[in-house]
């Protein structure tokens, strides 16, 4: 799982500036790559952080837990993700551990259960889910590993891993190459989903790691929109208005529901994600919450209205765009 985290750090770090030039959905801001890069920094950092740290005694066996190990790089990430695609990233991370949980290797059926947790707990945390993002390639690999894994008949054996591997990075490759008929902002621009794309570095970065095989650097080979040399398209996009609220607030479950019903009418791209299984004394449980809004002001008393919110973040989703099309990332 460190060595997963660590090779999708570099993938996209890499990466994030030519994600960053096609990203044009759900806010043509060029801040997808950036996103997801830092979000998964933060997951990856917080297992290199523990790795350091000597095991209290007795605790030995959660170093060797699956699970317990990528809860931890889960939480670091909800609590410091960035925009759409690491919100959702994030919770896609918490969802995969818990079927995971209290074991020390990973299983094609094993990996199949967590995909499908995942991929189905990110499709939920978005009030208004599109297909042709990142949802439609998490989905995908989760769907092509269940139907793999069904076919081994139990079978634990590494090579029936790979298998499910292979299954899964192949089938989101299929669906980054879909994204493009699937919106209409995407079929315009002839380009494929940013957040669709990092999803699969991120896989075949997992299936690199499990098997200890390089990356297919040739999986990007062709996806329209994603020649280095293609120019960023933010240049000639009409800039978005308004602002990107993110917090932390503990919410009984009605207030959350709530609280989402309220974001959705003052804004859109709400997501919302339990940060953690359990619920404190008096019955709330911790919730990330993202949404995009013409004025920070009004979302923020709404949600102080309700609870105590903390890592509040806000930011322009315009960017300055100077004329060499590059797109300045800086603070966000």
């Amino acid at each position: 799982m460190k060595r997963w985290l660590g090779k999708a750090e570099t993938a996209l770090g890499n990466h994030s500036d030519r994600l960053n030039a096609i990203n044009i959905f759900p806010v043509a801001d060029g801040d997808t790559g950036t996103n997801l890069y830092l979000t998964v920094r933060a997951a990856s950092r917080a297992l290199q952080d523990a790795a350091a740290e000597p095991a209290p005694a007795g605790h030995h066996a959660q170093h060797n837990d699956v699970g317990a190990v990528l809860a931890r790089a889960g939480q670091a990430a909800m609590e410091q993700a960035k925009g759409n695609s690491g919100t959702l990233f994030s919770v896609f991370l918490c969802a995969a551990a818990e079927p995971l949980a209290g074991h020390a290797r990973l299983t094609s059926s094993l990996l199949a259960a967590a995909l499908n947790r995942a991929q189905i707990r990110a499709w939920s945390a978005l009030s208004d889910p599109v297909p042709g993002t990142m949802l439609s390639v998490m989905e995908a690999a989760g769907r092509a590993a269940a139907a793999v894994d069904a076919g081994q008949n139990g079978n634990d054996s590494n090579h029936a891993l790979g298998l499910v591997l292979d299954a899964a990075v192949e089938a989101a490759l299929e669906a980054v190459v879909r994204t493009e008929g699937q919106l209409d902002a995407l079929q315009a621009a002839h380009v494929v989903d940013a957040g669709g794309v990092g999803m699969l570095l991120i896989l075949d970065c997992l299936r690199s790691a499990v098997l200890g095989e390089e990356l297919r650097s040739e999986l990007l080979d062709g996806l329209h929109g994603y020649d280095l040399q293609d120019p960023h398209i933010h240049t000639d996009m009409p800039d978005d208005d308004g602002v990107e609220v993110m917090c932390t607030i503990s919410l009984s479950p009605l207030d959350a529901a709530t609280l989402r019903q309220r974001l959705d009418e003052l804004g859109d791209s709400v997501i919302m994600s339990q940060v953690g299984p359990s619920a404190d004394a008096e019955g709330r449980y911790r919730w990330r919450v993202h949404v995009h809004v013409p004025d920070a002001l009004p979302a923020l008393a709404m949600i102080r209205s309700l609870g105590d919110p903390a890592d509040v973040s806000v930011s322009e989703l315009a960017l300055p765009r100077d004329p060499s099309g590059e797109v300045s990332a800086e603070g966000r």
